[in-house]
This record gives C-alpha cells, structure tokens and sequence, in this order.
C-alpha cells in the first residue's frame, strides 16, 4: 500500500529532463502550437462531424462543439499549469505520478495508450476514405476487398454486419509511412507537421467561405431534431431521447462524440520535453491551438449542416462529399485533397506522443526500459516503441470501422481530463510553494467544472464504452502487479536499490494513502 500510494517528488521528475537520456529541445511555441493545431484540426472537422450531426445531433452539432469547448477550456488550463511546472515526457500520466501516487500514474498511463493507439487508427480510418474519396474524382478507386474494414457497427440494430471487405488498406500504408517520419526525428516532423497545417488551415477557411454560400437555412430546421440533452448514465439515457440501439441521443451525446477531436492540446503536453522553453510555450501552445481550433469547429459544423440536410450527410468523408451534393466538384477535389493532408498531420502528432508516453512509463519502470524507453543514438526519438506504435495502429485501423474506434477514445480522453482536473487541485493544496510559470486562474473553480463537464460527457457515451474501458484498465492492472509494481523505480528506491536509469536513487518518496 505505501509503494502504490507513493508519489514521484518533483525533484526526481526535474532531474529527468538533464539526464542522458532526455530528448532534444527543438520544439519553439510556433511548432508547439502547430503540433496541437495539427492535433485538433483534422478529424474532428473532416471526419467526426458526419458521424455526430447523422446519428446523434442533427444541426445542434454546433452547439455540441461548444459544450467540448468548454470542457477543454477547463482542462487546457490545468494541462498548462502541470506543463509549467513539470517540463518532461508523460503528460496526465507524469502529472498524476506526481501528485496521486504510483497506482494511479499507471491507470491514467494505461488509458493514455488506448487514447493515443485508439486515436491514431481512428485518424488513419479516416485519412483512408478521405483518400479514395479524392482519387475517385481522377478515376481511380481502390478494390473493395481493400477498402474498409471487413464490419461495421450499425446504430440502428446495434450490431455488427459484414462490409464485404478483407481490410482497409490504405490506412495502414499511411499508418507505415507516418512510422517511418517519426523514427527520423521530432524536428523533421515538426516540420513535415507545419506545412502540412499551413495547408489544412486554407482549406478549412475554403469550406466556411465558399460553403456559406450555399447555405440553405431551412437544413437547419429542426435544429436539434435529436434534443438539447443526452444525459445517461452508464449508457442508459436518464434526460432526453433514446436513438436506435437504447444509445443516448441529443447535444450531449454529440458532444460526447466529437470530444476526439479536441485531444490535441493534450499531446502538445507531451512534448514539453521537447520545448525550447517549456515554462512559457507549452502554456501558448496548449491555449492558442485549443481557441483557434474552437472558433474553426463551430463555423464548419454551421456551415455543412446548412448545406446539406443532417440525413444526408456521408459519415466517412461529409464536408467533401456535401460540397459534391450541391455540384461543386472542383471544391470536392481541393476538400479531399486537403482533408488528406490534414488528417495526416493528425496521425503524425497522435502517433508521436503515443510513443512519448511509454518513454515516461519505461523512465519510471513500469514497462521493459531496455525496449520502450531506448532512445535512439543519431535521431534522439524513442524509436522501438515508435515502431510498436506503427504495428499496432496499422492492425486496429485495418480491421476496425470508424463508429467503434470513435466511441472508444473518447472515454479514455475524458477520464485522463478528469483526472488531470483533480491534480491540480492537490498539488495547489501539497505543493502551494511549488514554482507555476503558468497558473490556472479561479482554483478551485476551474478545476471542479472541468471534472464536472467531463464527468457528463464521460455519463453520455453508450454502456459498451464503460464495459471496454473497464476491461482494458483490468488487464492494465493485471500488467501492473505481475511487472510494473516490482520493476518500478519507486519499488527500487523504496529498497535502496539504484534506479534502472543508472543514477543515485532518491532518498525522499512522498506517500500517502488519503487520495483514495
């Protein structure tokens, strides 16, 4: 009970960023806030928007963007102050090791790497169809064998059925080239990265611009056809409407949804490791990216809504497809073409800090050292576990459709918020003489609505979200007390052994067992 109750003191997590081991500090608050913008714009406008307004919110998608946004806010600015202070590789995960011990480090740990994993074949699902989408207008269509995932989930019956396919092949040659950057280094994906941003930012402004034009108010009529609400808990609907399948309904549930598309911000977190001055860019990263992204959301949603009637939507590649329906092909083609390589950048930066975080977790001992955190001699990137990442998110973007992978991130999202959220509220009551270049204003305020608004859109998921998160922390905690509670550096310290890293243990391990 005191190991996996003790915390990892500040000092220890400082003493991280000067060792050998460290990654290189490349990474100004320009590229910082192009790997979030990267992160947010991408799947959540191009892809999630479809699947939301078709099945859960109708034209109320607009407003379901903005309850997502102010559940971010929340938790960006409680992202920013834990980034000040504690500059490593790790984010929610290094956050809560340090301030609610061992056991906790590794639950959020765990669910970070079903995030990220989880979030990248999502991406990659989508930049697949994206991509047919765009080569079909010049003529070229991929077999159907290898076009999609071999099922999909049907909201309607709640079931799976066949699609007549083997695999989605183009994600996962794109999943394999992304792996192939990533192995080269941050600073050659940083900047693969900003130009690919620069791109999708134009194209985002061609859809609001041109878009608006076509604009038929009466698609927005009824505007929430599905309810303001969609309150449930555990999946069973307890304020609003109930949609095929006895999943919930409505703008809560919608923004439950296309909560996937704000982690962005989150993974710039990630690489405060990698800021040239963490202290002060991470912060303008976090925030910048998460506004920008906010105010972009709001007006593509408006604007494909009220092009296109919500029915009609196509939920594997809507804004492209809309502007297609109403004769604007020239339009189609730049949108695909552009969703393409934004969506790319989307893949780059997930797959990116996926690999991040099982460097913090290897650091700590918690997962093989030798394998998970080597870093590379020549390219400083952790490049065995960028590879597993690659393996991995090829075989679930290959196999799985769209509706499943979606529903399932998104739970492991919020619950890191959630938990990030209580962090600071203890480490302000712990630690108040710690130094915060950064500090969230209004605490405790900020911090509860954030576990608040969080907790709602975690309550309005359907049920098989709660059975799925449940089942992959039990095999986490099972990971856990076989190798990680033996292996740990805490385990190590607690014992006087020298830490696996080579360095002098430290003699000060914070324990307490009251943060249950």
């Amino acid at each position: 009970m005191k190991q996996i109750f003790a915390k990892k003191p500040l000092k220890v997590l400082l003493d991280e960023v000067v060792s050998e081991n460290r990654l290189r500090r490349v990474l100004g608050p320009v590229a910082l806030t192009s790997l979030g913008v990267g992160a947010i714009i991408g799947t959540g406008i191009f892809v999630l928007t479809g699947v939301a307004a078709h099945d859960k919110t109708g034209p109320a998608i607009i407003l379901s963007f903005v309850v997502s946004g102010l559940a971010c806010v929340f938790a960006a600015l409680c992202y920013a102050e834990f980034a000040s202070m504690v500059p490593v590789a790790g984010s929610a995960y290094t956050y809560a090791y340090a301030t609610l011990g061992e056991l906790f480090a590794w639950i959020i740990g765990w669910d970070l790497i079903l995030e990220y994993a989880v979030a990248s074949a999502t991406v990659a699902h989508g930049w697949s169809h994206y991509f047919q989408d765009f080569i079909s207008i010049i003529g070229i269509k991929f077999g159907h064998a290898f076009s999609n995932a071999p099922f999909d989930f049907n909201p309607t019956t709640g079931l799976l059925s066949s699609t007549g396919s083997i695999l989605d092949l183009p994600a996962i040659l794109i999943t394999i080239l992304i792996t192939i950057i990533l192995v080269k280094g941050i600073k050659e994906s940083a900047g693969v990265n900003s130009a690919i941003v620069i791109t999708k930012i134009a194209i985002v402004l061609l859809v609001i611009v041109v878009g608006a034009f076509y604009v038929n108010p009466a698609n927005w009529h009824p505007f929430a056809p599905f309810g303001y609400s969609g309150l449930s808990l555990f999946g069973k609907t307890i304020l609003g409407q109930t949609g095929p399948g006895g999943a919930p309904v409505g703008v809560l549930a919608g923004a439950a949804i296309i909560f996937f598309a704000y982690i962005g911000f989150d993974s710039v977190s990630t690489h405060a490791e990698e800021a040239k001055n963490p202290k002060r860019d991470v912060p303008i990263g976090i925030i910048v990216s998460l506004v920008l992204s906010t105010i972009l959301y709001i007006a593509v949603s408006a604007v494909l809504t009220g092009m296109v009637g919500y029915q009609k939507i196509d939920i594997n590649a809507p804004v492209s497809n809309a502007f297609g329906q109403v004769g604007l092909i020239w339009a189609q083609f730049l949108i695909s073409l552009g969703a393409v390589a934004g969506i790319t950048s989307v893949l780059l930066v997930m797959m990116l800090s996926q690999a991040r975080i099982f460097l913090a977790m290897a650091r700590d001992g918690l997962i093989p050292s030798k394998f998970f955190g080597d870093v590379h001699e020549k390219y400083r990137t952790p490049w065995k576990s960028t590879i597993l990442t690659g393996v991995f998110v090829s075989i679930l973007a290959g196999f799985l459709p769209l509706r499943v992978l979606a529903d399932l991130v998104n739970i492991g999202t919020l619950f890191a918020f959630v938990v990030v959220s209580a962090a600071v509220l203890i480490m302000r009551k712990t630690h108040p003489e710690a130094e915060r270049p950064f500090r969230a204003p209004f605490v405790p305020l900020v911090p509860i609505l954030g576990i608040i608004i969080c907790g709602v859109l975690m309550f309005s998921l359907p049920e098989e979200n709660w059975f799925r998160l449940f089942g992959w922390l039990l095999i986490g905690l099972v990971i856990y007390y076989f190798y990680g509670r033996k292996h740990s550096i805490m385990h190590r310290m607690m014992n006087n052994e020298t830490e696996i890293n080579g360095d002098q243990a430290h003699p000060v391990i914070e324990t307490d067992a009251t943060n249950l």
